[in-house]
């Protein structure tokens, strides 16, 4: 099989095509071939040597695909050759061929292409969980910063579908689209200064819930235009990308700017605190395959519309890479391993 490999820690130009023997299925496991393969800023991480959960290199990232079944062990469930699938992988998939677990595969809607599919699983779980722990409702105004991004488009999907009122900041070229997509207010960070503006739009009280995948600074600003009873949900550490330290250095300008959210402020400012990281999940499986299902369900029913912006080929990894690091993409960014 062929598969994109992280030779070695650094820039998109180190990424490159490598040949592996075919993996083999188990009983309980299903071999995909993959259509698509969903890119997420985890892998960036990956490839810079910046996120601890990844193998050392030389190594496969991908956390999703979409295709279908090539074989199916005796005790996979109802799966057989042929079907559309949709699926889980934990690293691995950035590659043609790719076994998982049968609880970590799902039958793709029919209306879903392979490529909008493999746009589904980790952005979407992510925004599902980022949604169900902070209670969002009707009555709340949520500010997502990154609205853009392929977890702001799919928290919008499920924000509209709760009916709440949606603040999203994001730069002034996409703006028109997020509003077409059910974003209230769009915020320019680049031009605005977005603290000022969530107090304009929220009367002075800040919002009910944030959602951020920047941190660093952001954290404690977030704090600060939280409202009573907000609750703030932190799923990535985009930021510390920026940084021209080499390696784990990179974290140093981040950790002075972190906040400290103790239990007797929590208390006193009636505020909510938490993290998402899905990738910390596997021992979940039963809880995540239910929303995975559910997410599933409502890409059938048309609520939930995952958008690709761009498709790269294998041999334009190292493109799609730089493609989202420069911020550039309106959703998700998949690889094609068959072009």
């Amino acid at each position: 099989m062929k598969a994109v490999t992280i030779p070695r820690y650094g820039s998109p130009d180190v990424l490159e095509i490598r040949d592996y023997p075919n993996p083999e299925t188990g009983v309980d496991e299903i071999k995909i071939k993959v259509k698509a393969a969903g890119i997420n800023f985890a892998d960036i991480l990956a490839r810079k040597g910046l996120y601890p959960d990844a193998p050392s290199a030389p190594v496969v990232v991908g956390y999703e695909v979409a295709g279908e079944v090539l074989e199916a062990g005796r005790d996979a469930g109802d799966f057989k050759p042929g079907d559309r699938v949709t699926a889980l992988t934990r690293f691995g998939g950035y590659a043609n061929r790719v076994v998982v677990k049968h609880n970590q595969v799902f039958p793709t809607p029919d209306n879903l292409s392979d490529i909008e599919a493999a746009a589904i699983p980790v952005n979407y779980l992510t925004a599902w969980q980022l949604v169900e722990m902070s209670g969002l409702t009707r009555h709340d105004t949520l500010l997502i910063h990154n609205a853009g991004g392929g977890v702001g488009l799919a928290v919008i999907d499920l924000a509209v579908k709760k009916g709440a009122r949606i603040l999203g900041t994001a730069s002034s070229a996409k703006h028109d689209r997020l509003r077409a997509r059910g974003l209230d207010i769009c915020i320019d960070y680049r031009k605005e200064d977005w603290v000022q503006k969530v107090l304009e739009h929220t009367g002075g009280k800040g919002a009910d819930v944030i959602f951020d995948p920047l941190g660093g600074a952001y954290w404690k600003k977030n704090y600060q235009v939280l409202r009573k009873t907000g609750r703030l949900g932190m799923f990535g550490i985009s930021e510390v990308t920026e940084s021209a330290l080499p390696g784990v250095l990179r974290f140093i300008p981040m950790l002075r700017k972190l906040p400290f959210y103790s239990p007797i402020k929590l208390m006193n400012d009636n505020k909510g605190v938490f993290g998402v990281n899905v990738g910390k999940l596997w021992r979940e499986q039963d809880k995540v395959s239910m929303w995975a299902k559910e997410i599933l369900k409502g890409a059938a029913e048309g609520w939930v519309n995952p958008h690709v912006d761009a498709a790269f080929t294998f041999e334009e990894a190292e493109e799609a890479h730089r493609y989202i690091e420069n911020r550039r993409n309106f959703g998700k960014v998949v690889l094609l391993p068959d072009g």
